[in-house]
């Protein structure tokens, strides 16, 4: 059955009664009038300008037209075509000759208003190429500002009062410190603080006090000291109280009382640990060591910090190496014995210096179970208590450990491991490490240069060691008369 296209008509041709869609087309009107394409000239009335000269084609409407056949060729003005009829489906060309729609023709044609054309079979869901980056869109991103509050530690700490964010401000007390130096000596400290008594609360002026005490004005901070008494918001408090004791003893302008052991017991551990520091601090080790005796008497337990610092101050002395030993003993005896790094190392050396390495051993071990990593410091001083010990192989092993944590060596490090090798005799590591020195940056020392000598003169390089002497007197030192007489 072959059909043919009509009762398309747009809607600025209403009155129009055939429209010709394409060449030997011919298309219906509503009301059933035909026309041919050439006998008479279509009558319309004037459309306006914008529909005469369109700037794009028609939209096609949303009813698809009705195919019908046609059965005659010519079709008169007032005719309909016989749709009914079987015969072939005809249409004028141009030229008035016949011609004969094949099916396909008409079906390729009705496809065109059936809609979006199907696609042919194949993969549907294709991967569209990205967009070329622009020079815009390709720098770093940064964060995006939230337009919200984030309720961070910052944003909480902005919002809060001015003297909570003042009383305990480290760069605003030392200020105070540095404002009560810069008075006349006849000027009280309360023309400075005054002004700020407002925003200070319990234990603010501890820093400013030790502040003081470190540039050397120990009446001013007893002076801050009486000023805070007079303040009730600000006193009693133990903090103030020791930081005022501990600047006073280091200046050594602390009186201390006949009876210690009322002392003891009266005053809190607080107090009582800053007049042992301060005591250290200005090198009275004779009085701190008895307020230690005494603590450990009547079984008052300190901070082991304490212990440490006067061990590691003891230490410097030779004829003071037994008053050191009762210490170690209450330290030993602690079951729940914390210290730091810093302090672990100290007593370490002072172990060295006295051949107690035992304890040495003892304090490693110890603190390697704690499960805190050893440091680079650590490491040098259990290995240079090796080798003061004569034990050399058990030093390496310590030596593999460290290099095996990856720390990074610094000067006096070198120095031990340098000495260590000169010890086994191994000029390869000797070479190795004294390298390494330098590309780390570590200008040798005078023991460095001469251990390396020696031992290049030992394995009979004298090339090398003339080298190196000469890079010892470009360093500024002096070579022995020997090493001369050897070498020149």
């Amino acid at each position: 059955m072959e059909y043919s296209i009509c009762s398309l008509l747009s809607y600025t041709l209403l009155y129009s009664s055939v429209a010709r869609f394409s060449p030997g087309i011919v298309c219906a009107s509503g009301s059933g009038r035909t026309k041919t394409g050439h006998s008479k000239k279509l009558q319309h009335q004037q459309l306006p300008k914008n529909l005469r000269l369109r700037r794009r084609t028609e939209i096609l409407p949303d009813s698809f037209p009705v195919l019908h056949r046609v059965e005659e060729t010519n079709l008169e003005e007032g005719q309909s075509p016989d749709l009914d009829s079987g015969s072939d489906f005809d249409s004028f060309s141009d030229n008035g000759e016949n011609i004969v729609w094949k099916p396909d023709e008409i079906e390729a044609i009705s496809s065109l208003f059936r809609g979006r054309i199907p696609q042919k079979p194949g993969k549907l869901n294709r991967e569209r190429p990205l967009p070329l980056p622009l020079p815009h869109k390709i720098r770093p991103l940064g964060f995006p500002t939230s337009k919200k509050l984030v309720r961070t530690h910052i944003s909480r700490s902005l919002r809060q009062p001015l003297c909570n964010l003042l009383y305990k401000n480290p760069e605003f007390l030392i200020k105070l410190a540095r404002e009560i130096r810069g008075l006349p000596p006849e000027s009280n400290v309360s023309a400075v603080l005054n002004q700020w008594s407002h925003y200070l609360r319990k234990g603010s002026l501890s820093l400013t006090i030790k502040e003081l005490g470190d540039m050397g004005l120990p009446n001013r901070a007893l002076h801050v000291f009486s000023w805070a008494q007079e303040h009730p918001h600000l006193f009693p408090d133990d903090r103030i109280l020791a930081s005022t004791i501990e600047v006073l003893a280091a200046a050594n302008e602390l009186k201390m009382p006949f009876d210690l052991d009322k002392f003891v017991t009266l005053s809190s551990r607080t107090v009582y640990e800053a007049v042992v520091k301060g005591y250290i601090k200005g090198g009275n080790v004779g009085l701190a060591w008895r307020l230690l005796s005494t603590a450990i008497e009547v079984k008052r337990t300190l901070d082991p910090s304490v212990y440490a610092k006067l061990i590691l101050e003891l230490g410097k002395n030779p004829d003071k190496h037994e008053l050191v030993l009762p210490l170690l003993e209450e330290l030993a005896n602690r079951d729940d014995l914390k210290l730091t790094q810093q302090d672990c190392t100290a007593i370490m050396k002072v172990c060295i210096r006295m051949g107690k390495f035992d304890i040495v051993e003892a304090l490693y071990d110890w603190f390697k179970h704690s499960g805190i990593p050893p440091s680079v410091v650590m490491y040098t001083t259990l290995i240079h208590s090796r080798y003061t010990e004569g034990r050399y192989r058990e030093a390496m092993a310590i030596v593999w450990e460290m290099e095996a944590s990856n720390c990074l060596l610094d000067l006096p490090a070198y120095r031990v491991l340098i000495k260590l090798f000169v010890a086994l005799n191994d000029l390869s590591r000797v070479s190795r490490y004294y390298s390494k020195l330098g590309e780390s940056g570590f200008s040798p020392t005078w023991d460095i240069y001469r251990s390396v000598i020696e031992m290049y003169m030992d394995s009979g390089r004298v090339a090398r060691c003339r080298q190196i002497c000469r890079d010892a007197e470009m360093a500024g030192f002096k070579l022995d008369k020997h090493i001369k007489e050897q070498l020149f």
